[in-house]
């Protein structure tokens, strides 16, 4: 009886946070239309993530992440791909 509780116990956390952990994966069905498209360039240190709108939103965009709120970003734009370009590099200082 014990044993079951426990795992009844552990299958509702586990369930609960898989489910919290969808919240910002859960926004992919965001669209961004292009008239609310953020234009000037983010500085490196202000992004927080970003995630791709789905492929069915009518305009590709990017939902950047900032410490406060989100903006939708053409992923495009130049300075969008440096991003990410410096994002893939290695970490070149090490010893």
């Amino acid at each position: 009886m014990k044993i079951s509780l426990a795992l009844l116990i552990l299958l509702l956390a586990a369930a609960w946070t898989g489910s919290q952990g969808m919240s910002f994966r859960s926004s992919r069905g965001e669209c961004c239309p292009r008239e609310k498209f953020y234009t000037r360039r983010i500085p490196a240190v202000r992004i927080q993530g970003y995630l791709y709108t789905a492929p069915t939103c009518s305009h590709r965009a990017v939902l950047v992440k900032l410490l406060k709120g989100r903006v939708c970003v053409d992923p495009e734009e130049r300075w969008f791909q440096e991003y990410l370009r410096k994002q893939k590099k290695p970490n070149s200082t090490s010893t």
